[in-house]
């Protein structure tokens, strides 16, 4: 079993889902730091809920067998289940609608109606839906029609940002990272109802940022103001924000050359121009910028405008979606040089994130353990939020959604790259499936 291959991936599912299993909470899915328990003082939150449901419901579709201490098919069913009766329940504002963004001991601790949250509920519902999972449709349609009444701004093509409880102050913040999100969550919609305004709204927003990525060297301008205005220095005081860092983020870089390719390959002949050549341009950007920048091997979380390093910690998702577009760029191009890309991150994300003994992956090495004299690894964290990245990674990006049985999806649930490319090719044309 080689890094990467396919037994090595299906191994690497059955593990990472074990996490999904412990951070099972009463009202949804906690901060899982081991197998064996959550951190409660982080409440439950919609971001990670959405993501463990989603996860799950991949499970589900995978229908693989499980480790020996790992959940079963029908384990993995009741997880997802349970996650959108969270999200059909407590997470949900009742009374305003749309979902709050944490709880504590059963009680809404913040009420804010996010984008990024609200997307990662868009794509837990597609996913449970494509699972077969009781209450998942409805949750879905309830999803969609907040994100198009609240969020969608349609003259821009793009999302608005976040509202108070119930939903009379807008706030003057307009950020990239959760339009990245409402993207894939849009691509999978699409997928599921058939509706395509969510897979052309989808191309939409990744056209303009593709228009402003060109127009600052391929490094993604994150935040914005009210009339869309870069803020170019939005946090130069607060570099490592969790949400909003400073400056370029080297695996969003990454990540929208993906999504990109999955738009371009998702609406054919009706794609807006130029996502491919994008894609291209984004990923060698983030490469040049973001990887071995000081002798260690990872890539670095941000850099400046000019592509020198500011947050030089190695996050493990940042690799995950380096594998990620990698394995896109090579479907859609076959150009050897991806296909050694791809064996060069899976290499290093053996070496340096897969915890082969106590399961799951470390959210980052020190970097001190990735210099070439030190090949050590450290054991970080490992926590609940880094299991989608990794976890869809090991699934070979295998995120495209179709409203079909669960029997058949585990069958169908293919990258939609390759998929996509694949028939492109045979037609000898662009078009969409």
């Amino acid at each position: 079993m080689t890094a990467g291959d396919a037994g090595y991936r299906a191994a690497q599912r059955a593990d990472l889902l074990r996490f999904v299993a412990a951070a099972r909470v009463d009202d949804g899915f906690g901060w899982a730091q081991t197998t064996t328990g959550v951190d409660a003082s982080r409440g439950t939150q919609l971001w990670i809920t959405c993501r463990m449901t989603h996860v799950a419901s991949l499970g589900v579709l995978a229908g693989e067998a499980p480790r020996s201490d790992g959940p079963s098919l029908d384990d993995l069913r009741a997880l997802a289940a349970h996650g959108v009766e969270a999200l059909t329940g407590p997470l949900q504002d009742a009374v305003n609608g749309g979902w709050y963004a944490r709880l504590d001991d059963g009680k809404a601790t913040d009420t804010a109606k996010q984008a990024y949250g609200h997307a990662f509920v868009i794509l837990a519902a597609s996913s449970a839906v494509a699972a077969g999972i009781e209450g998942a449709e409805a949750l879905l349609s309830n999803a969609l029609a907040v994100s198009e009444t609240r969020f969608w701004d349609e003259p821009e093509g793009l999302s608005l940002e976040e509202w108070n409880a119930d939903w009379t102050t807008l706030d003057t913040y307009r950020g990239v990272n959760a339009n990245m999100h409402t993207v894939e969550a849009y691509l999978a919609a699409g997928d599921i109802t058939h509706d395509h305004r969510w897979h052309e709204r989808a191309g939409r927003i990744g056209a303009r940022v593709a228009q402003w990525a060109a127009a600052n060297e391929w490094r993604i301008p994150e935040h914005f103001d009210e009339h869309w205005n870069p803020m170019l220095e939005h946090h130069r005081d607060k570099p490592a924000d969790p949400f909003r860092p400073y400056g370029a983020t080297v695996g969003h870089g990454l990540e929208w050359a993906r999504l990109l390719l999955a738009s371009d390959a998702t609406l054919g002949r009706s794609a807006p121009e130029g996502l491919v050549d994008a894609a291209r341009a984004l990923y060698a950007t983030a490469v040049a910028d973001g990887w071995a920048r000081d002798g260690a091997d990872g890539f670095v979380y941000t850099t400046d405008w000019r592509g020198e390093p500011v947050v030089r910690e190695r996050m493990h998702w940042v690799a995950a979606e380096a594998i990620g577009a990698a394995q896109a760029l090579f479907a859609i191009t076959g150009e050897a040089r991806y296909s050694a890309d791809l064996s060069r991150w899976w290499a290093y994300v053996d070496s340096f994130l897969v915890d082969h003994r106590g399961g799951s992956w470390h959210h980052e090495p020190t970097l001190t353990t990735c210099l070439p004299a030190r090949c050590g690894r450290a054991s970080l964290m490992r926590t609940t939020p880094t299991r989608r990245h990794s976890f869809r990674t090991c699934h070979s990006s295998r995120h495209s959604l179709r409203r079909s049985s669960p029997s058949e999806a585990s069958h169908e649930f293919a990258d939609r790259c390759h998929r996509r490319e694949r028939a492109r090719r045979c037609r000898g044309a662009l078009g969409s499936a």
